[in-house]
């Protein structure tokens, strides 16, 4: 008398093991499935990478694009997990450039290693160049007494 609908149907159901493994199995393959896919490079991203290198007649097959995007994201955790070795050896916790420069060599990729490291070193004197800028847009006109007598001169012109 004192029991619930759902107690009812439970006690109804026998529970099965053998149902119970499965659903967990199909529960550990959709897990599976979904960091399988989360490891892949966006689709769009390597579309246009695509695009971007060849002529603009050329059109790209959905299957040609799939099959870079796994060929890609395959390369970059191949590479990644040498780094990650590297590091762990090391006993330091963050990947750097040379710590990919350095795997890419000792996986045979050295042409490859060699055109990341012009890269890297242009990429690194962006960098060096934005953090100036920015530096410089920063001080304040108590620190450049030239524009401060500037400003205090237009002030009182207007």
């Amino acid at each position: 008398m004192g029991r619930s609908g759902s107690d009812i149907s439970s006690a109804a159901e026998p529970v099965n093991a053998k149902d119970e493994l499965d659903k967990t199995a199909r529960q550990n393959q959709y897990v599976t499935e979904l960091r399988e896919q989360d490891r892949w490079l966006p689709i769009n991203n390597v579309s246009r990478l695509m695009k971007n290198t060849l002529p603009v007649t050329a059109k790209v097959s959905k299957d040609a694009k799939e099959c870079m995007q796994e060929c890609v994201s395959e390369f970059i955790s191949f590479v990644t997990s040498e780094a990650s070795d590297r590091c762990s050896s090391d006993k330091r916790k963050t990947i750097n450039g040379e710590d990919i420069l350095i795997s890419m060599h000792a996986l045979g990729f050295e042409n490859y290693a060699e055109v990341l490291k012009i890269y890297l070193a242009k990429y690194r004197q962006q960098q060096a160049l934005k953090n100036q800028m920015w530096y410089e847009e920063d001080e304040s006109p108590a620190d450049k007494p030239d524009s401060a007598k500037q400003e205090s001169q237009q002030d009182e012109a207007t």
